[in-house]
């Protein structure tokens, strides 16, 4: 291991921090090879029940990392091709796994870096954070985050971003509907830990449903959606966090 990735798990949240701080947690190859392995983890460990992305020092990720990316250049374009769907794959593993992820933004989520909180289901931004897709003005292509940013914001917000490469700050990600939330740099510890806290504390069951029915709607017709739906609630009444929940808050 490259302890690319500081893995810490506490009251049921697993803390995965991005530990390249002087290289402002650039992404390499061996940092997602860490981070796939951490999500294997999450995914097998039943004491997590969310997983939280941050970056170590000032910053959460500025993208991926240079130096490896003008390496490549002088590769052949099916290595460069399989490279870019091991990225690829970190995101479809995250889309997949039946827990929350959440990524914590301080200081600047960049390119790469942008792309992994999009990816998550949840961002939290502290106010002076910054997200942008600079890739255009280094003569590169948001190509596989791109996917993502035209999901999350729409199509002009995310042409706006992905061709002109402007940075939004934690209020106006918010705004853009790019981050889910966003606090005051002084409160953004104490208010991320309290949005953990009560995901951590939620019925696994449901939190798994509800993640799983989330995304499979992408692309689903109106009837399709609610069919799903009546199917989605019918097994979810069959669980035992169900029945608990239920009889706990009516005895109240």
């Amino acid at each position: 291991m490259s302890d690319r990735v500081d893995v810490q798990i506490a009251g049921g949240i697993l803390t995965a921090t991005l530990n390249r701080p002087d290289k402002r947690n650039a992404i390499d190859a061996p940092m997602i090879d860490e981070l796939l392995a951490t999500l294997e983890r999450a995914d097998l460990d039943a004491a997590v029940r969310v997983v939280a992305i941050r970056g170590a020092g000032r910053d959460f990720c500025a993208g991926m990392d240079l130096n490896e990316l003008l390496a490549s250049a002088d590769h052949t374009l099916e290595q460069n091709r399989q490279a870019a769907l091991h990225f690829a794959s970190l995101f479809v593993q995250m889309r997949k796994l039946p827990k929350p992820t959440v990524a914590l933004v301080h200081g600047r989520a960049l390119a790469g870096g942008c792309g992994l909180a999009t990816a998550c289901d949840l961002i939290l931004a502290a106010e002076s954070a910054q997200f942008g897709y600079p890739e255009v003005q280094r003569g590169f292509v948001p190509a596989i985050v791109m996917t993502m940013l035209r999901r999350t914001v729409g199509e002009k917000i995310a042409f706006d971003l992905a061709t002109t490469g402007r940075l939004l700050d934690g209020t106006e990600a918010a705004a853009a509907g790019l981050a889910s939330r966003v606090y005051e740099d002084a409160d953004f510890e104490d208010q991320a830990g309290e949005v953990l806290r009560v995901l951590a504390e939620a019925s696994p069951s449901a939190l798994a449903f509800t993640k799983h029915q989330f995304y499979q709607l992408d692309g689903m017709s109106f009837d399709e959606g609610l069919r799903l739906g009546a199917d989605v609630n019918a097994v979810s009444r069959s669980t035992p966090d169900f029945r608990a929940a239920l009889s706990a808050f009516l005895k109240k």
